[in-house]
């Protein structure tokens, strides 16, 4: 007896999950948890540099380790103005005069 369209429209859909290097599982939780995993996991599938970041905070609030640091100073340094010597000194204007 062979596949049914049904059983083989999901064994090509998971092939193709596969190719795209996605995995499909199963996790228990609360119902009223449904939408915020659903839309965890679609921004992690997603891959980018968003995605990055939240696996950097989940991974730390679960390992319970403190927040790493230089983070800004790191962040700063991939700027696209990096090395681009900007001058940020400005002239020196006194000011007007004020009645107090």
């Amino acid at each position: 007896m062979g596949d049914t369209s049904q059983r083989r429209a999901i064994k090509n859909y998971r092939s193709r999950l596969i190719e795209r290097g996605l995995a499909r599982f199963e996790v228990l939780g609360r119902d009223s948890d449904r939408d915020l995993i659903r839309s965890f996991a679609r921004r992690l599938a997603e891959n980018g540099p968003d995605a990055e970041r939240l696996r950097e905070t989940v991974s730390q609030g679960i390992a319970g380790q403190p927040p790493r640091k230089g983070g800004i100073l790191e962040s700063l340094r991939r700027s696209p103005l990096v090395g681009a010597d900007l001058i940020s000194a400005r002239p020196f204007e006194p000011g007007r005069k004020v009645d107090l």
